[in-house]
Protein backbone atom coordinates (compact mmCIF):
# COMPACT_ATOMS: atom_id res chain seq x y z
CA UNK A 1 0.00 0.00 0.00
CA UNK A 2 1.12 3.40 -0.77
CA UNK A 3 2.19 5.88 2.29
CA UNK A 4 0.21 8.78 2.62
CA UNK A 5 2.13 12.30 3.22
CA UNK A 6 1.22 16.07 3.90
CA UNK A 7 0.69 17.89 0.85
CA UNK A 8 3.79 20.50 2.24
CA UNK A 9 3.96 22.29 4.95
CA UNK A 10 1.17 25.10 4.69
CA UNK A 11 -2.20 22.96 5.05
CA UNK A 12 -3.56 19.89 6.22
CA UNK A 13 -4.79 18.05 3.49
CA UNK A 14 -2.63 14.51 3.12
CA UNK A 15 -2.36 12.99 -0.17
CA UNK A 16 -0.80 9.59 -1.20
CA UNK A 17 2.54 9.29 -2.44
CA UNK A 18 1.72 9.22 -5.80
CA UNK A 19 -0.88 11.05 -8.19
CA UNK A 20 -2.93 9.52 -10.76
CA UNK A 21 -2.68 11.92 -13.97
CA UNK A 22 -5.83 11.17 -15.90
CA UNK A 23 -5.20 12.73 -19.20
CA UNK A 24 -4.98 9.85 -20.68
CA UNK A 25 -8.84 8.79 -19.91
CA UNK A 26 -11.65 10.57 -21.83
CA UNK A 27 -13.30 10.08 -25.20
CA UNK A 28 -10.71 8.11 -27.81
CA UNK A 29 -10.50 10.50 -30.63
CA UNK A 30 -11.50 13.83 -28.73
CA UNK A 31 -8.99 16.47 -27.94
CA UNK A 32 -5.21 16.36 -28.42
CA UNK A 33 -4.36 13.24 -27.29
CA UNK A 34 -7.03 11.49 -28.85
CA UNK A 35 -5.05 9.04 -30.41
CA UNK A 36 -4.22 7.07 -27.43
CA UNK A 37 -7.08 8.01 -24.83
CA UNK A 38 -8.94 5.61 -22.84
CA UNK A 39 -12.64 5.74 -21.82
CA UNK A 40 -14.41 4.76 -19.26
CA UNK A 41 -14.53 1.25 -19.32
CA UNK A 42 -10.60 0.67 -20.39
CA UNK A 43 -10.25 3.02 -17.64
CA UNK A 44 -12.16 1.54 -14.40
CA UNK A 45 -9.71 -1.53 -14.05
CA UNK A 46 -6.86 1.40 -13.82
CA UNK A 47 -9.12 3.39 -11.30
CA UNK A 48 -9.59 0.17 -9.06
CA UNK A 49 -6.36 -1.01 -8.97
CA UNK A 50 -5.34 2.66 -7.96
CA UNK A 51 -7.45 2.44 -4.81
CA UNK A 52 -6.55 -0.74 -3.94
CA UNK A 53 -3.17 0.30 -4.00
CA UNK A 54 -3.91 3.39 -1.90
CA UNK A 55 -3.68 5.79 -4.18
CA UNK A 56 -6.48 8.58 -4.02
CA UNK A 57 -4.81 11.51 -5.57
CA UNK A 58 -6.15 12.17 -9.19
CA UNK A 59 -5.46 14.98 -11.15
CA UNK A 60 -7.43 16.01 -13.89
CA UNK A 61 -7.63 19.50 -16.75
CA UNK A 62 -10.39 20.77 -18.24
CA UNK A 63 -7.84 20.80 -21.79
CA UNK A 64 -7.46 17.19 -21.44
CA UNK A 65 -9.92 15.77 -23.88
CA UNK A 66 -11.43 19.33 -24.03
CA UNK A 67 -13.63 18.42 -21.26
CA UNK A 68 -13.58 14.40 -22.15
CA UNK A 69 -11.58 13.38 -19.04
CA UNK A 70 -13.10 15.06 -16.45
CA UNK A 71 -16.07 13.31 -17.12
CA UNK A 72 -14.85 10.12 -17.24
CA UNK A 73 -13.14 10.55 -13.59
CA UNK A 74 -15.72 12.22 -12.19
CA UNK A 75 -18.35 9.42 -13.19
CA UNK A 76 -15.44 6.60 -11.88
CA UNK A 77 -14.29 8.00 -8.94
CA UNK A 78 -18.35 8.61 -7.97
CA UNK A 79 -19.02 5.10 -8.61
CA UNK A 80 -16.05 3.21 -6.89
CA UNK A 81 -15.58 5.63 -3.78
CA UNK A 82 -17.40 7.53 -1.10
CA UNK A 83 -16.05 11.59 -1.14
CA UNK A 84 -14.27 11.83 1.21
CA UNK A 85 -11.92 8.92 0.52
CA UNK A 86 -10.35 10.50 -2.52
CA UNK A 87 -8.19 13.95 -3.86
CA UNK A 88 -9.42 15.81 -6.28
CA UNK A 89 -7.32 18.49 -8.28
CA UNK A 90 -8.36 19.92 -11.58
CA UNK A 91 -6.46 22.50 -13.45
CA UNK A 92 -8.03 25.93 -15.78
CA UNK A 93 -6.23 27.95 -18.25
CA UNK A 94 -5.81 26.54 -20.99
CA UNK A 95 -8.56 27.66 -24.40
CA UNK A 96 -11.03 25.57 -24.24
CA UNK A 97 -12.53 27.00 -27.35
CA UNK A 98 -12.49 29.94 -30.01
CA UNK A 99 -13.95 32.33 -27.60
CA UNK A 100 -11.98 35.71 -26.63
CA UNK A 101 -12.65 34.40 -23.04
CA UNK A 102 -12.86 30.87 -23.24
CA UNK A 103 -9.49 30.61 -22.21
CA UNK A 104 -6.88 32.44 -19.33
CA UNK A 105 -6.97 33.49 -16.10
CA UNK A 106 -9.31 36.80 -15.68
CA UNK A 107 -12.10 36.68 -13.49
CA UNK A 108 -14.46 35.85 -15.87
CA UNK A 109 -12.80 32.45 -17.08
CA UNK A 110 -12.20 31.60 -14.02
CA UNK A 111 -15.58 31.93 -12.59
CA UNK A 112 -17.04 30.20 -15.47
CA UNK A 113 -13.68 27.70 -15.97
CA UNK A 114 -14.70 26.28 -12.45
CA UNK A 115 -18.22 25.54 -12.43
CA UNK A 116 -17.94 24.11 -16.14
CA UNK A 117 -15.21 21.62 -14.32
CA UNK A 118 -17.96 20.83 -11.45
CA UNK A 119 -20.41 20.14 -13.89
CA UNK A 120 -18.83 17.61 -16.10
CA UNK A 121 -17.05 16.02 -12.78
CA UNK A 122 -20.41 15.96 -11.47
CA UNK A 123 -19.20 17.20 -7.81
CA UNK A 124 -20.28 20.02 -5.70
CA UNK A 125 -16.70 20.97 -4.87
CA UNK A 126 -12.75 20.23 -6.16
CA UNK A 127 -10.56 19.46 -3.32
CA UNK A 128 -7.70 21.73 -4.60
CA UNK A 129 -8.26 24.02 -7.89
CA UNK A 130 -4.42 24.24 -9.92
CA UNK A 131 -4.05 27.02 -12.51
CA UNK A 132 -2.46 25.29 -15.37
CA UNK A 133 0.28 27.87 -15.53
CA UNK A 134 0.95 31.55 -14.42
CA UNK A 135 -1.70 34.39 -15.76
CA UNK A 136 0.49 35.51 -18.17
CA UNK A 137 2.35 31.91 -19.23
CA UNK A 138 -0.39 31.18 -22.11
CA UNK A 139 0.84 32.32 -25.34
CA UNK A 140 -1.98 34.37 -27.10
CA UNK A 141 -3.94 34.93 -23.83
CA UNK A 142 -3.68 38.87 -22.64
CA UNK A 143 -0.95 39.06 -19.20
CA UNK A 144 -4.32 39.49 -16.75
CA UNK A 145 -3.63 41.80 -13.74
CA UNK A 146 -2.25 38.92 -10.95
CA UNK A 147 -4.31 40.54 -8.36
CA UNK A 148 -7.40 39.76 -10.52
CA UNK A 149 -6.89 36.43 -11.00
CA UNK A 150 -5.61 36.61 -7.46
CA UNK A 151 -9.18 37.43 -5.80
CA UNK A 152 -11.00 35.81 -7.83
CA UNK A 153 -9.29 32.37 -7.02
CA UNK A 154 -9.87 33.80 -3.30
CA UNK A 155 -13.13 34.15 -4.19
CA UNK A 156 -13.75 30.47 -5.22
CA UNK A 157 -12.66 29.11 -1.93
CA UNK A 158 -14.55 31.18 -0.43
CA UNK A 159 -17.77 29.85 -1.93
CA UNK A 160 -16.53 26.55 -1.41
CA UNK A 161 -15.81 25.16 -4.65
CA UNK A 162 -12.35 24.20 -4.27
CA UNK A 163 -10.74 23.78 -0.95
CA UNK A 164 -6.89 24.57 -1.82
CA UNK A 165 -5.09 25.82 -4.66
CA UNK A 166 -1.81 24.82 -6.69
CA UNK A 167 0.18 26.01 -9.44
CA UNK A 168 1.79 24.54 -12.09
CA UNK A 169 5.05 24.95 -14.26
CA UNK A 170 6.36 29.32 -14.06
CA UNK A 171 9.51 31.05 -13.52
CA UNK A 172 9.65 30.49 -9.41
CA UNK A 173 10.22 34.97 -9.57
CA UNK A 174 6.12 34.57 -10.82
CA UNK A 175 5.03 32.09 -8.22
CA UNK A 176 7.16 34.16 -5.66
CA UNK A 177 5.29 37.78 -6.77
CA UNK A 178 1.42 35.30 -6.78
CA UNK A 179 2.82 34.20 -3.48
CA UNK A 180 3.81 37.48 -1.28
CA UNK A 181 0.66 39.37 -3.34
CA UNK A 182 -2.03 36.70 -1.98
CA UNK A 183 -0.52 37.60 1.54
CA UNK A 184 -0.18 40.62 1.06
CA UNK A 185 -4.15 40.99 0.46
CA UNK A 186 -5.17 38.59 3.03
CA UNK A 187 -6.11 36.01 0.25
CA UNK A 188 -5.34 32.44 -0.20
CA UNK A 189 -2.34 30.96 -0.85
CA UNK A 190 -1.14 28.08 -3.22
CA UNK A 191 0.10 25.36 -1.68
CA UNK A 192 1.69 23.12 -3.97
CA UNK A 193 3.57 23.49 -7.59
CA UNK A 194 3.10 21.00 -10.09
CA UNK A 195 6.64 21.53 -12.34
CA UNK A 196 7.82 20.13 -14.79
CA UNK A 197 10.89 17.70 -13.18
CA UNK A 198 12.57 14.83 -14.09
CA UNK A 199 16.01 12.91 -14.53
CA UNK A 200 16.21 14.69 -17.98
CA UNK A 201 15.02 18.03 -17.43
CA UNK A 202 16.11 19.29 -14.05
CA UNK A 203 16.35 23.24 -14.77
CA UNK A 204 13.44 23.54 -11.26
CA UNK A 205 16.17 22.49 -9.67
CA UNK A 206 17.65 26.14 -9.81
CA UNK A 207 15.32 28.26 -8.53
CA UNK A 208 12.05 26.98 -8.39
CA UNK A 209 12.64 23.42 -5.79
CA UNK A 210 14.37 25.65 -3.49
CA UNK A 211 11.62 28.10 -3.05
CA UNK A 212 8.97 25.69 -2.92
CA UNK A 213 11.29 23.65 -0.18
CA UNK A 214 12.12 26.58 1.60
CA UNK A 215 8.62 28.04 1.69
CA UNK A 216 6.62 24.93 2.74
CA UNK A 217 5.21 24.11 -0.76
CA UNK A 218 4.93 20.47 -1.78
CA UNK A 219 6.35 19.80 -5.68
CA UNK A 220 4.08 17.36 -6.88
CA UNK A 221 6.14 17.02 -10.66
CA UNK A 222 4.60 16.23 -13.71
CA UNK A 223 6.18 13.86 -16.40
CA UNK A 224 8.31 12.17 -13.86
CA UNK A 225 9.32 9.52 -16.86
CA UNK A 226 9.47 12.07 -19.46
CA UNK A 227 6.67 10.78 -21.80
CA UNK A 228 8.28 7.62 -21.54
CA UNK A 229 11.64 8.02 -22.65
CA UNK A 230 12.82 7.16 -19.45
CA UNK A 231 10.57 4.11 -19.36
CA UNK A 232 12.20 3.13 -22.37
CA UNK A 233 9.32 3.87 -24.60
CA UNK A 234 11.95 4.90 -26.91
CA UNK A 235 14.48 2.67 -28.03
CA UNK A 236 17.29 5.12 -28.22
CA UNK A 237 15.74 8.04 -30.85
CA UNK A 238 12.68 9.79 -30.84
CA UNK A 239 11.87 7.56 -34.43
CA UNK A 240 11.77 4.46 -32.52
CA UNK A 241 8.37 4.97 -30.42
CA UNK A 242 6.86 1.62 -29.52
CA UNK A 243 3.55 3.00 -28.04
CA UNK A 244 0.70 4.32 -29.09
CA UNK A 245 1.89 7.80 -27.67
CA UNK A 246 5.45 7.74 -28.80
CA UNK A 247 4.20 6.74 -31.94
CA UNK A 248 1.20 9.27 -32.71
CA UNK A 249 0.38 12.66 -32.69
CA UNK A 250 1.58 13.27 -29.33
CA UNK A 251 5.69 12.27 -30.39
CA UNK A 252 6.04 16.18 -31.76
CA UNK A 253 5.18 17.34 -28.33
CA UNK A 254 7.68 14.94 -26.53
CA UNK A 255 10.13 16.18 -29.07
CA UNK A 256 9.82 19.81 -28.05
CA UNK A 257 10.17 19.49 -24.52
CA UNK A 258 13.08 17.22 -24.23
CA UNK A 259 16.31 18.81 -26.38
CA UNK A 260 20.10 18.61 -25.44
CA UNK A 261 22.26 15.63 -26.33
CA UNK A 262 22.26 14.16 -22.51
CA UNK A 263 18.50 13.00 -23.32
CA UNK A 264 19.01 9.74 -24.65
CA UNK A 265 22.29 8.89 -23.19
CA UNK A 266 20.80 9.66 -19.58
CA UNK A 267 17.93 7.12 -20.52
CA UNK A 268 20.44 4.28 -20.82
CA UNK A 269 22.07 4.71 -17.62
CA UNK A 270 18.56 4.33 -16.25
CA UNK A 271 18.54 1.31 -17.82
CA UNK A 272 21.85 0.15 -16.77
CA UNK A 273 21.10 0.90 -12.98
CA UNK A 274 17.59 -1.29 -13.80
CA UNK A 275 19.13 -3.82 -15.21
CA UNK A 276 21.94 -4.33 -12.17
CA UNK A 277 19.04 -3.51 -9.30
CA UNK A 278 16.51 -5.87 -10.80
CA UNK A 279 13.77 -3.13 -11.63
CA UNK A 280 12.30 -1.86 -13.59
CA UNK A 281 13.95 1.85 -15.69
CA UNK A 282 10.46 3.48 -15.05
CA UNK A 283 10.89 2.20 -10.98
CA UNK A 284 14.29 3.59 -11.18
CA UNK A 285 13.55 7.10 -13.15
CA UNK A 286 10.58 7.35 -10.46
CA UNK A 287 12.92 5.81 -7.37
CA UNK A 288 15.35 8.98 -8.35
CA UNK A 289 12.70 11.48 -8.09
CA UNK A 290 10.74 10.27 -4.67
CA UNK A 291 14.51 10.93 -3.45
CA UNK A 292 14.92 14.47 -4.43
CA UNK A 293 14.09 17.02 -1.42
CA UNK A 294 10.47 18.76 -1.71
CA UNK A 295 8.90 16.19 -3.70
CA UNK A 296 5.77 15.10 -1.97
CA UNK A 297 4.03 13.08 -4.80
CA UNK A 298 4.86 12.71 -8.70
CA UNK A 299 2.03 12.59 -11.36
CA UNK A 300 2.18 9.29 -12.71
CA UNK A 301 0.32 8.61 -16.00
CA UNK A 302 -0.61 4.40 -16.80
CA UNK A 303 -2.35 2.95 -19.63
CA UNK A 304 -2.43 -0.82 -18.07
CA UNK A 305 -2.49 -1.97 -14.61
CA UNK A 306 0.94 -3.74 -14.37
CA UNK A 307 2.69 -0.36 -15.13
CA UNK A 308 0.56 1.39 -11.78
CA UNK A 309 1.65 -1.95 -10.06
CA UNK A 310 5.50 -1.06 -10.78
CA UNK A 311 5.08 2.51 -9.90
CA UNK A 312 3.37 1.89 -6.54
CA UNK A 313 6.39 -0.80 -5.84
CA UNK A 314 8.92 2.16 -7.31
CA UNK A 315 8.12 4.30 -3.86
CA UNK A 316 9.69 1.56 -1.75
CA UNK A 317 12.78 1.69 -3.45
CA UNK A 318 16.24 3.64 -2.24
CA UNK A 319 19.09 3.94 -4.90
CA UNK A 320 22.72 3.68 -3.53
CA UNK A 321 24.39 7.52 -3.79
CA UNK A 322 26.46 6.15 -5.80
CA UNK A 323 23.29 5.27 -8.36
CA UNK A 324 22.07 8.69 -7.88
CA UNK A 325 25.28 10.00 -9.09
CA UNK A 326 25.50 8.16 -12.23
CA UNK A 327 22.35 8.86 -13.23
CA UNK A 328 22.97 12.35 -13.03
CA UNK A 329 26.17 12.63 -13.94
CA UNK A 330 25.41 13.41 -17.61
CA UNK A 331 22.75 16.30 -17.47
CA UNK A 332 23.26 19.15 -19.73
CA UNK A 333 21.92 22.39 -18.77
CA UNK A 334 19.03 23.04 -21.32
CA UNK A 335 16.99 26.43 -22.13
CA UNK A 336 14.41 26.96 -19.37
CA UNK A 337 11.35 25.83 -21.57
CA UNK A 338 9.30 28.71 -19.91
CA UNK A 339 11.06 30.84 -21.98
CA UNK A 340 10.46 29.74 -25.45
CA UNK A 341 6.61 29.25 -24.56
CA UNK A 342 6.96 24.82 -24.94
CA UNK A 343 6.84 23.72 -21.09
Amino acid sequence: MLDTIQLGQNCGLRVSRLCLGTMNFGEPGRGHQGDWTLGADEARPIFKAAIDRGLFYFDCADIYGVGASEKVVGQLLKELLRRDQYVLATKISMPMGPGANQGGLSRKHIMEAVDACLSRLGHDYIDQLVIHRHPHGVPGQVQVPIEETLEALHDVVKAGKALYLGGSSMFAWQFAELQLTAEMHGWTRFVSMQNHYNLIYREEEREMNPYCIGSGVALTPWSPLARGILAGSFKGNFDSGTTDRSKGQDRNRTESLYRGEHVFTVADRVLEVAEKTGHTPAQIALAWLLSKPGVTCPVVGVSRVEQLDQLARATTIELEPEDIGYLEELYQPVENLLSIGSS
